[in-house]
Parts: structure tokens; sequence; C-alpha cells
């Protein structure tokens, strides 16, 4: 737990104790690789802690230790910050005040989701197109290059591969990698799946990795853009524009978020 606010800690401390699990409480942060090293399950974080260094301490931390979940716990924020904390790598966002008992709840949520997810690190790479995608690295490659992934683009990325070619809905997707039920509208499948894309084919121009069934969802299926390799799309669908005005307008708030405080409405 990375939190100030010693009456919240108490309470959490209390609990954590009943159900024997072990922990550590910290007033100030340490250095991200120092963090890293701890190789702890999960971070609880109070993001008013960090002040301006916030958004940069979620992204760093989220790229230097893959298999830790994030847990934001914190006080009042616009819909904005809470869009951008988990676009960074943040795996769950609370707000205060809340009660301890949904902060556990929540944190092993995204211990049992990050155990899964590194489960995945026992198995070979898997091998698609030009396409390596290695779950020890949490990263994919082709020719030896990086497609730069973040984490959550990663597990996008590896629940699609792993479905074999079936369609995965939107809300499923969401479910899986996300962890909770998808609100309407959320068009945060549609914007990772796009900036996967985009990634993917940075590395593997001549192939497409990443196909779209409108109203439904997205199957993983690799064929060449020569169109050697079978459909693309479902049948009649119209072809996807990328960077679509829906999606671009998804984006936004994230990246025009203020600095992180506590006192922000």
């Amino acid at each position: 737990m990375l939190d100030s606010d010693t009456g919240f800690v108490r309470v959490l401390v209390n609990r954590m104790d009943g159900l024997g699990w072990p922990h550590l409480g910290l007033e100030a942060a340490p250095r991200v690789e120092e963090l890293a090293a701890m190789r702890v399950d999960a971070l609880v974080v109070d993001l008013a802690l960090l002040g301006r260094e916030a958004w940069e301490f979620v992204e760093r931390l989220a790229a230097a230790a893959p298999g830790m979940g994030l847990v934001v716990c914190t006080g009042r924020s616009t819909v904005a910050q809470r869009v951008r904390g988990l676009r960074l790598g943040a795996d769950d966002w609370v707000g205060k005040p809340c009660h301890p008992e949904e902060v556990l709840a929540r944190v092993e949520a995204v211990v049992r989701r990050r155990k899964l997810a590194n489960g995945a690190v026992e198995e070979g790479p898997v091998e698609a197109g030009d396409l390596e995608i290695r779950a020890d690295q949490f990263q994919a490659f082709a020719d030896r290059r990086s497609a730069d992934l973040t984490r959550r683009e990663f597990e996008v990325l590896t629940l699609l591969a792993h479905a074999e070619g079936r369609v995965l809905q939107r809300e499923e997707i969401y479910q899986r990698v996300w962890g909770y039920t998808m609100a309407h509208g959320d068009r945060s499948v549609d914007v990772f799946i796009r900036k996967v894309r985009q990634k993917l084919e940075s590395v593997s121009p001549a192939w497409r990795y990443i196909h779209t069934h409108f109203g439904v969802g997205y199957r993983f299926d690799p064929e060449r853009r020569d169109g050697s390799g079978g459909p693309v799309e479902a049948p009649g669908a119209p072809a996807e524009t990328p960077g679509a005005p829906a999606e671009r307008a998804a984006a936004g708030p994230a990246e025009a978020a203020p600095a992180f405080s506590s006192q922000t409405s």
C-alpha cells in the first residue's frame, strides 16, 4: 500500500491481517525500479500522494512490473483522470471514501487475473504470420523487432490469439482483460484494438492479424495483405477505417486529462 492516510491504511491492515495476507505500507513512493524489485502481487496506491508525477509513475510501473496488479484507490477524480490512469496501466480504480472490503475484493480480482496471465508464461511462444507472441516477455515481435506493446495491449492481443480464430465480443474482451462489466458506451476495447493493430502493422506491414466483425467484436486470424489466407471481415461488412472518428473521440479525454490532484473535480 502506498498511502499516507493512516486511518484508511490501519483499517486495511486489520482486514489483511485477518486474511493472513503479507503486506507492506509505504507513505512515500520509492523509485519504480525498487518497487518492481519487491515482486509483490499488487499495489494499492493513492495517486494524490504523487501529485504531478502520478501519471509517469503509473506508466513506468506498468512497464517495469508487468506481473504486478495496480489498484488506484484515491479521492475525488474526473472521468478523464480515471480513463487516463486505466489506459496507462492501472488495473482498477476505486474512489475514496470506500469500503475496505470492496478494496480487498478488487485486489483479489486483480491478483487472480495477474496469476492467470502469468500462467501463460509457462507456454511456448505463439507464432502467427510474421508475429511471435512471447508471454515470458509480455511482448510481440516480428523479425526480432518489438511491437512495444503496453501490458494491457499485450493482454488484449494474447486473449484474441488464444481464441484460435473465434470471434470475441467486445463485452467478453472487456470482462476478461479489465475484469469487470463494460459500461454502456465504453469504447476502451475499440481504442485498444486500434492501438494494437497500429503497432503490429509497424513491425509486420505485410500481414493483417485482427479483423472486425461489426456490431459483434473481433477475431484474430493472420492474413497476408495481398489477399491470400481467407476472408478478412464478416460477410458483407464494410472495410474498417483506421482511427475512425468515434475511436479518436474515445481516446481524446485521456490525453487531455490534467495533472492528478485529489481536489480536482
